[in-house]
């Protein structure tokens, strides 16, 4: 179809909800958008009693669907792209991990040559989330201690070239040697965001005045407040120019301090992300990350140290669980899972709301936020494998 209708259910604008209304799609473009129902001789889809949002944008997810992007695969990157369409996601930032130099440069030319050639009919790779290897060794998490390495402009900006500069976001400890001047060089082209870090509450506000911008997995992997030393996490609830990355999956975060994190940062600089690896969507065994065994339960991946190796968190089910915990509505809480996201990697002018004349990227939910259809570019996806063209 390259010309049709959604109408049916509840549709999500910057300007608030539509009920009754309907979408026009021409071409893989929203054309218009109507506060009544169409009465016209295009196709319909009629997805009655649902809830019609923009696509999700997910900025930090390492793989899914059995791949990761580190593995360096073209035929994995396929297969995850075609699979996050299942959960609602319509765009991501691919993430490295901390690993040797060859492996991140590997990883980033196999990225930059998939999206050369990526179908439309997929979720679409916006660019890369760099983590690490520019971390502390301090405060690795999941991350490989042995490839941690020192920021350098020389080094960064050779893996930039290699990425073919599709690297937006790049995880950093901004408290170590080289983390200042990297910072203020490629800040105007890239957003840092502070995380496996030791940095004070000092540091981290000190790291904004050279360009940082964002928080990686708040609450994960930095430091703790505390009422003499208010820490990372003071920083990043104080600091009006920090957005934060929040798993929303109530095990990386107890749901109160979810709830806590939107009441001091409000909906304007959250960001919902999955932080997913490999196993998401697959099942409960023993998997592989960044080189490192990951024993993956029906909630949980750990490292066999018991440390958290990323989720399986789907977007969607981390948007019904900030509902639950934040007792705030869709209406305001779809913005974290697309909205903030455009608008910080500025495509906001192509994706992020349903708005006339943007990208055709649309999820469709049901009352319990479960994903009916993914609409990519005018595509419309059933499932993963029922694809209506």
């Amino acid at each position: 179809m390259s010309e049709y209708v959604i109408q049916g259910g509840t549709i999500y604008t910057e300007d608030g909800t539509i009920e009754e209304g309907h979408i026009k799609i021409k071409d893989g473009i929203i054309e218009y958008i109507g506060h009544s129902l169409y009465n016209g001789d295009l196709e319909v889809i009629h997805v009655p009693n649902s809830h019609i949002l923009p696509g999700f944008i997910d900025l930090h997810i390492h793989g899914g669907y059995g791949h990761d992007a580190m593995d360096a695969s073209m035929d994995g990157l396929k297969h995850l792209s075609e699979h996050l369409l299942s959960e609602g996601t319509t765009s991501y930032l691919a993430t490295t991990m901390t690993q040797s130099n060859e492996a991140i440069t590997k990883a980033l030319n196999s990225i930059a040559a998939y999206k050369q050639q990526q179908s439309i009919k997929e979720a679409e790779i916006l660019g890369v989330h760099l983590e690490g290897p520019f971390i502390s060794e301090n405060k690795v998490g999941a991350q490989n201690p042995k490839f941690v390495q020192r920021p350098t402009i020389q080094q960064l900006d050779t893996f930039q070239k290699e990425a073919d500069h599709l690297i937006k976001v790049v995880t950093i400890a901004p408290e170590v040697e080289g983390a200042h001047e990297v910072i203020r060089h490629f800040s105007k082209d890239i957003i840092f965001s502070i995380g496996h870090t030791v940095a004070t509450f000092d540091e981290a506000n000190e790291a904004v005045k050279y360009g940082a911008k964002h928080v990686t997995h708040l609450y994960n992997a930095a430091t703790p407040f505390t009422h003499r030393d208010p820490g990372v996490f003071g920083a990043a609830w104080t600091n009006p120019f920090l957005h934060c990355e929040l798993i929303g999956d109530g095990i990386h975060s107890h749901p109160d301090s979810v709830n806590i994190a939107f009441k001091m940062n409000g909906i304007s600089n959250m960001f919902l992300i999955t932080d997913a690896m490999r196993a998401k969507g697959l099942g409960p065994g023993k998997y592989d990350l960044g080189g490192q065994n990951v024993v993956v339960t029906n909630e949980t991946a750990r490292l066999e140290s018991g440390a958290l190796a990323g989720s399986i968190l789907k977007m969607n089910v981390g948007l019904k669980n900030l509902i639950h915990f934040t007792k705030q509505s869709l209406e305001d809480l779809w913005r974290v899972t697309s909205y903030n996201q455009a608008k910080a990697l500025n495509i906001l002018h192509q994706k992020g709301s349903l708005q006339e004349g943007k990208h055709a990227d649309i999820v469709i939910l049901d009352n319990d936020i479960n994903v009916l259809k993914t609409i990519k570019m005018g595509y419309v996806f059933n499932n993963v494998n029922d694809k209506n063209a």
